[in-house]
């Protein structure tokens, strides 16, 4: 579609896209509600109706909230605690997912293309895979602590890429017209939402492996330093296996990349390696991952170590996305910006 009709779908997909911004912004308050309300000791007659067998002897005793298996990430999800505002998070991430898509779907087919041909492009896409996988992580383990962190990444992400990367509908380059395109960049945008999960829970590992350390074996963990929200949290031993295995998963997929990019360069340009800046680059990604994942798995690197490795990897792969597609210029300048 061209004129006319791509102009009128390429608006309502920027309308739905800014309405999912806002539904998504809604799901962050949520998630940060909760987060505050875990924080907060809560009253056991009040916790009653929630826990079976919770005792009401003394409605003017105050405890912290509940910690061990009724938090633990591996919690199916009809046994998980009723968390008001953390539910209400999921649900409006969901609300907001349907319009992400609608929207990046209207894009692709007011385009004719896959959606994902430049930046405004990339990062709508590739925000709508971080809460793709996101809900469909949320199926297996417990991570609405990382709502917050992930949701408000989204926005930040969509939102200002809207706001600054947003270019009208154009034809493909000729070097750009090729299956790679579908594949490499669909790849991609799939590591990068696990490398965002990877990177949200080793930020709350670091936290967690902090409060920790402050706490002596016999001392009150209920008036421990930190964020109260992170008594109501797994351990950071648990948040760093669960990283690394996001870590693993997205450095497989991003191993693809690396690979199919090279295929496609010789197709494009008739060679597999040029050093272009954006080659280099995401070769330093596969290599930051590739450290870490290797410095954990053999020379024994846990805790903090481990979990700045596994954030560096994932601020790494923001600047690949934005400082060098805005600011370097080389054979992969398919930015859109004039």
């Amino acid at each position: 579609m061209t004129g006319t009709d791509a102009l009128s779908l390429d608006g309502i997909s920027l309308l739905l896209v800014w309405t999912a911004i806002a539904t998504y912004l809604l799901a962050f308050i949520a998630y940060a509600i909760d987060l505050a309300q875990r924080s907060v000791p809560v009253n056991i007659s009040q916790r009653a109706p929630l826990l079976v067998g919770a005792s009401t002897a003394d409605s003017s005793q105050t405890e912290p909230r509940p910690t061990g298996p009724l938090d633990s990430v591996h919690t199916p999800p009809a046994q998980r605690r009723r968390l008001l505002w953390a539910r209400i998070g999921t649900s409006l991430t969901v609300l907001g997912f349907l319009f992400h898509v609608a929207g990046t779907v209207l894009r692709g087919i007011a385009a004719e293309r896959v959606p994902w041909a430049n930046m405004y492009e990339f990062a709508l896409t590739g925000t709508v895979l971080i809460v793709a996988v996101y809900l469909l992580v949320l199926r297996r383990f417990d991570l609405r602590f990382l709502g917050a962190f992930l949701i408000g990444m989204v926005v930040l992400l969509l939102g200002g890429a809207t706001i600054t990367f947003y270019v009208d509908v154009v034809p493909l380059m000729d070097p750009l017209k090729s299956v790679w395109l579908v594949i490499h960049v669909f790849v991609a945008s799939l590591a990068t939402a696990l490398f965002a999960i990877a990177c949200g829970l080793s930020a709350t590992q670091l936290l967690q492996a902090r409060r920790e350390r402050r706490i002596p074996a016999s001392s009150d963990t209920t008036r421990a330093p930190g964020p109260g929200f992170l008594r109501t949290l797994p351990s950071a031993d648990v948040l760093e296996s669960l990283a690394y295995r996001f870590a693993i998963v997205g450095f497989v997929f991003w191993t693809f990349t690396l690979i199919a990019g090279s295929i496609w360069a010789n197709d494009s340009w008739g060679r597999y390696w040029g050093f272009d800046t954006k080659e280099v680059w995401t070769f330093v990604i596969w290599v930051l991952y590739a450290g870490y994942i290797h410095a954990r798995a053999t020379r024994g690197w846990r805790g903090s170590r481990s979990a700045w490795l596994s954030i560096n990897g994932f601020v790494a792969v923001l600047f690949n996305f934005t400082i060098v597609n805005m600011f370097f210029k080389g054979l992969h300048a398919y930015s859109g910006l004039s």
